[in-house]
């Protein structure tokens, strides 16, 4: 057996080295597919001594000198930060009071920004408090060199404000008019020399979006600061066109033949992509057999063919307000693989045999072909089951009988799933609304009501099964983990829910927590709780390892059913045609690489969810400002030194109130005991989950950035003083550094920096 371990030390540890990937650094070393399960024991084993380190990107280094600690950076507005470390040194990792997180000063930060992977090293300093510090000593990988911003000019130069917080001063983009930018155009910059303490950033301009606000370029600009992929090469679309001529939907094969079989959807009305249906009977037994029929996008999309690459490197569709991108071209997402009603579709299809009272006991994958015998939405369902709807005719006795008898055994698993201990959070969903010109008209709370739950719990209920199928066979699979919580963020979330009037008795029971999420339902506290419960809990992910998903309460959980949105399904379903074709002979997918694949799909994930959640805020903000709304009712959902998070009730969009917006005759501060903000003079008390009327300050669109106040008293006649009182300047010159909001440095930036910029690049012209 080769000795993997000394021959992957030699290699990366050799002179001149450039970091490698897993399946380029196995054939380095000499290693082939019948060594890769050696060769994989053999670099976990060099991670877990820390002998090596695996970026975010999987890029295998080294690890460098003794005392170097590898981590994230995560930076705050004043231009310090924290290092968040991959493996916690026993020095930092026994630093119960900030979690082990490194503390990185601005001087000490170097060029590094947020999301930078770096070495640090710790310093003999701590902060007041007692906080460990440490320094950047080299960057690992950046986390990205694109950015995008507006552009503007200033003595005869080309600068961009790049769009967030990630940068407190612009970026030197050169001599003015590059690619035909006009000064308020939204850009897409590269890097070259990332800021620091001392110089600013200089970068180039590598595409144009149009004019700032400007229909699209809101979308746009999201796009392309997250690297999403629009637009399909050709051959892409070229391989999708072969598919559809290839398709028979008469040449079934050995495919079960369901075209007979009273079959629904239920989906959103908007829907395009319908990638699930379902089936239900009762058998001579008495039990339940629930068929759920999955689009066959494994048929169309072969492992290693042009649209799995594509398919592999989106990862995911994105949903973005107004726009979805697609994973798979739409001649297959909307095309061959949807399951239409009353059109002939290739499907995998899990038939789970359940008890008269749900037990699951027999499951049975099949290759199959249905036809949709009706497409339902969701608003259409409840109304049927419950007797009252107005259909007549246009639904029959036969699919009437079906949807009562999907909500019958729907909420049975519903109930069992919650005695068995799974966890599952109110928390409120934003979807905009858009007028005839696509222009944002509102924001409404999505639906979630027993209709959706009957399609969650059949789908739960099928990736499960279909775990549970995969792990009893022994095979190697993609699975959907959700790690237990960290032990000290219960113990912090226990501290909030008493504060606030509530009694935990134990923090780490599901149970107890869902009675809590139950017993502040519909309170004025329950938002606040639940998105506090969601931060104390680690994020789902997708991984090899035996981890368990903890809200779900099962040891064994996959994706099987949305593998036209999802690349992990798609390998879900290439492992069930391995069972179907070789039931005996299956091995899984190969270990090489397999967790590497776990962790990019969950990084695009991510991603994608991020992407979203920023651009709803841009379109909500815009709708703020053309609407000229002035005056929100809010309710506290965060309490900091420096001000107050609240959220609007109607409109839901969160903002800051700064604390030294909230009185000019009191000094405020922080009751952390509380989770509230108390006036020393007046007592007056400020608590998450109190309702709060406030005004809009100001809404910085490219800063994503929303102020309130409170509402100013009404005019008595005296004259307003310019000056702040005391209490009020005690306020402001105590928070101001930690405020949420970095004051943007501009102009006055470019003049201050702007001579040691001129100087870097005279040197720059010198040495070449």
């Amino acid at each position: 057996m080769p000795d993997f371990e000394k021959k992957i030390l030699d290699y990366v540890t050799r002179p001149g080295y450039t970091p490698l990937r897993e399946k380029a650094l196995l054939k380095k070393v000499g290693g082939s597919k019948s060594t890769s399960s050696e060769f994989e024991q053999a670099m976990l084993s060099l991670q877990s001594r820390k002998e090596i380190l695996v970026s975010d990107s999987g890029l295998i280094r080294p690890v460098k000198k003794e005392g170097w600690i590898a981590g994230i950076i995560k930076k705050t507005s004043s231009g310090a930060g924290y290092l968040i470390p991959h493996h916690k040194p026993d020095d930092i990792a026994h630093d119960q009071r900030h979690a082990g997180d490194l503390y990185i000063s601005e001087r000490d930060m170097r060029d590094a920004q947020t999301g930078d992977e770096v070495y640090a090293t710790v310093i003999n300093r701590r902060r007041s408090g007692g906080q460990i510090c440490g320094r950047v000593v080299e960057i690992i990988e950046r986390a990205s060199t694109t950015f995008v911003g507006t552009y503007f000019e200033t003595q005869g130069e080309g600068y961009v404000h790049v769009d967030g917080k990630i940068f407190n001063s612009p970026i030197h983009v050169g001599d003015p008019g590059a690619k035909g930018v006009e000064p308020e155009d939204k850009v897409v910059i590269d890097i070259l020399h990332f800021p620091s303490k001392n110089y600013l950033g200089q970068g180039v301009i590598s595409k144009v979006l149009g004019p700032h606000g400007k229909p699209g370029v809101d979308l746009l600009s999201i796009v392309f600061e997250f690297g999403i992929p629009m637009d399909f090469p050709d051959e892409v679309l070229e391989a999708a066109r072969e598919q559809a001529s290839l398709f028979d939907e008469t040449r079934l094969g050995n495919r079960r033949d369901l075209t007979g079989e009273t079959i629904v959807t239920i989906d959103p009305a908007d829907a395009r992509d319908f990638d699930d249906a379902i089936s239900l009977k009762q058998n001579e037994r008495g039990h339940w057999v629930l068929g759920v029929h999955i689009a066959d996008v494994a048929h169309f999309v072969k492992e290693g063919s042009t649209l799995d690459r594509e398919a592999r490197r989106r990862g995911t569709s994105v949903y973005l307000p107004g726009r979805v991108i697609p994973m798979l071209p739409e001649v297959i997402s909307n095309g061959l693989a949807s399951l239409q009603e009353g059109q002939v579709r290739f499907t995998k299809s899990a038939f789970i045999e359940f008890t008269a009272d749900g037990v699951p006991v027999h499951t049975e994958f099949v290759n199959s072909a249905i036809r949709v015998s009706k497409r339902f939405a969701y608003e259409q369902v409840l109304p049927i089951v419950q007797g009252r709807d107005e259909e007549g005719d246009r639904v029959s006795a036969e699919i009437r009988e079906l949807l009562k008898n999907m909500h019958h055994l729907a909420m049975m698993l519903r109930k069992r799933r919650f005695a068995g201990g799974a966890l599952e959070l109110h928390l409120s969903e934003v979807r905009l609304t858009f007028d005839d010109k696509h222009r944002v008209s509102g924001a409404v709370e999505r639906e979630h009501d027993e209709s959706h739950q009957i399609i969650e719990e059949f789908m739960l209920a099928a990736n499960i099964a279909v775990a549970e199928g995969l792990n009893d066979r022994g095979l190697r699979f993609l699975r959907r983990v959700h790690p237990s919580p960290d032990h000290q963020r219960q113990i912090e979330f226990a501290e909030f829910v008493n504060a606030l009037g509530y009694t935990l008795k134990k923090a780490q029971s599901r149970k107890d927590l869902q009675r809590l999420v139950e017993q502040v339902h519909g309170t004025a506290v329950e938002q606040a709780i639940n998105y506090s419960l969601l931060r104390s809990l680690k994020q789902a992910e997708y991984t090899d390892e035996e981890l368990g998903h903890y809200a779900l309460a099962v040891e064994h959980y996959c994706h099987f059913t949305s593998p036209i949105r999802r690349y992990p399904d798609l390998t879900i379903h290439r492992l069930i045609d391995e069972i179907l074709e070789r039931p005996d002979k299956g091995k899984g997918q190969s270990p090489q690489g397999l967790r590497q694949l776990g962790h990019d799909l969950s990084m695009r994930e991510r991603r994608a969810e991020s992407a979203e959640r920023e651009l709803t805020k841009v379109k909500l903000l815009t709708w703020m400002i053309d609407n000229r709304i002035t005056t929100l009712k809010t309710m506290i959902t965060g309490v900091e030194s420096f001000g107050l998070f609240c959220r609007g009730v109607d409109v839901p969009v969160e903002g800051l109130l700064h604390i030294s917006r909230l009185g000019k005759h009191d000094y405020f501060r922080q009751d952390a005991a509380k989770f509230s903000i108390v006036g020393e003079r007046t007592g007056q008390e400020f608590r998450i989950g109190d309702f709060l009327t406030v005004e809009v300050d100001k809404i910085d669109l490219d800063r994503r950035e929303l102020d309130f106040r409170l509402p100013r008293p009404e005019k008595s006649g005296k004259s307003k003083s310019n000056s702040k009182s005391k209490s009020d300047q005690e306020n402001s010159k105590r928070a101001g550094k930690k405020s949420s909001r970095a004051s943007s440095k501009g102009k006055s930036a470019v003049k201050k920096k702007g001579r040691k910029v001129k100087s870097q690049r005279g040197k720059k012209k010198k040495r070449k």
